[in-house]
């Protein structure tokens, strides 16, 4: 409804930054003033930090930024949506300089020697071979 100017959310704190933020967008697309309003039961866990972010913040960057922050990475090639990172080292916000040159030694790698980058995906993969053909 493009004209829309008033959005009502049950048990907001089941929902997940991304889904309150675009919800939260399909509103105020016309002229007059619109509202987002955010109902709530009880906040476990990370619920009031979630909705503390939907309400402090309209900057999708931010608050993606501030999701991976409270549900960690989850897996880059796998099932796990969320969680504790699996890099032992690595802190993806910390270390994204040294994230940027990986991607750019893994460009090279690819460009250079396809064979033993492929050998570098097989073997790091191990069982989960499928995923590289993604």
């Amino acid at each position: 409804m493009p004209n829309a100017s008033l959005m009502v959310i049950e048990s907001a704190e089941r929902f997940g930054l991304s889904q309150l933020h675009q919800l939260r967008g399909r509103i105020g697309r016309g002229a007059r003033e619109s509202a987002c309003i955010l109902l709530y039961g009880e906040l476990q866990g990370t619920a009031r930090e979630r909705l503390k972010v939907i309400f402090e913040s309209t900057d999708g960057f931010e608050i993606a930024r501030r999701d991976l922050e409270l549900r960690g990475p989850g897996e880059v090639l796998g099932e796990r949506q969320s969680g504790a990172p699996l890099l032992r080292f690595a802190d993806l916000e910390r270390d994204k300089d040294l994230v940027v040159a990986a991607v750019q030694a893994a460009a090279e790698l690819i460009e250079r020697d396809p064979g033993a980058a492929r050998a570098h995906v097989a073997r790091w993969l191990g069982s989960r071979r499928e995923l590289a053909e993604a």
